[in-house]
């Protein structure tokens, strides 16, 4: 074979060896599918407090990056993600603060809210300091307003995000029970800890009703969190602990294993 031939054929071979080895790169470097616009709103059960790792950002919102809305994020890799949940929101918080991150593009939102509305940190408050008949006479006030309030304001958020995002997947989260029964638990009673996990279901029941009347998803968390309550062996919640918002709220495990599990599943 001539020089001229051999040299020709050389760069011919080099040619095609790059062009295939560039398919092969823009191939690898090609972004994974990206999943739905995705919007977190809601409460501090939403936002993460309890999880630590707050995002320096967010405030006394305390967005967490343990809290089961970045971790779906991580994991789904959504083609937009707003994390709006914020510490301390009622209702009236989401609707007046969280709504302008929903559009027409927003596939996929997740929310807990009502448990603010309902006056938990009072409730919680009542339990711990006073006597039985003062906690569930507390109870029994909340439970008043979550059976005759809490619906119809439920239902402006709900109608609200299906008129923002028309288009999205809404998965509303509950809360779980507080505390094992039976045994012993330091500072509450079984009796106390019976209303409260009553008072827990009684929410989470109102809240599903309302949601499944607007054709959101519901995610139960009371099953996820079964034997790991309060006074239990390996809870997924602080009890009274510092800082004191913590209180009450999941832990990191409780984000992770509690209620990301159950997004994960009713998110689709």
């Amino acid at each position: 074979m001539q020089l001229s031939r051999i040299t020709g054929f050389l760069s011919a071979a080099a040619l095609t060896l790059t062009v295939t080895l560039g398919v092969a790169t823009n191939a690898q470097a090609a972004p994974a599918s990206s999943g739905p616009a995705y919007v977190a709103m809601g409460d501090s059960y939403s936002s993460g407090v309890g999880a630590g790792s707050y995002d320096s950002d967010s405030g006394g919102c305390k967005r967490s990056t343990q809290a089961y809305p970045a971790l779906w994020a991580a994991d789904h890799a959504p083609s937009d993600f707003a994390f709006v949940a914020c510490s301390g929101a009622r209702t009236g918080d989401v609707l007046d603060q969280q709504m302008g991150a929903l559009n027409s593009d927003t596939g996929l939102v997740s929310l807990s809210i009502g448990g603010n509305d309902a006056g938990f940190s009072s409730v919680m408050q009542s339990c711990v300091l006073g006597s039985d008949s003062s906690c569930l006479d507390r109870i029994n006030q909340a439970g008043t307003f979550v059976r005759d309030q809490l619906p119809g304001r439920l239902d402006s958020v709900y109608s609200a995000i299906s008129d923002k995002a028309p288009n999205a997947r809404v998965v509303v989260l509950g809360y779980p029970r507080l505390y094992k029964l039976g045994g012993t638990c330091i500072g509450l009673s079984d009796t106390k800890r019976r209303a409260l996990n009553a008072a827990a279901d009684l929410m989470d029941s109102v809240i599903a009703k309302r949601a499944a009347d607007h054709g959101f998803g519901y995610g139960d968390v009371a099953a996820a969190f079964a034997g790991h309550e309060l006074c239990s062996g390996s809870p997924w919640l602080h009890s009274v602990s510092w800082p004191v918002d913590e209180s009450y709220h999941p832990t990191a495990d409780g984000q992770s294993q509690g209620y990301l599990p159950v997004f994960t599943s009713a998110a689709g």
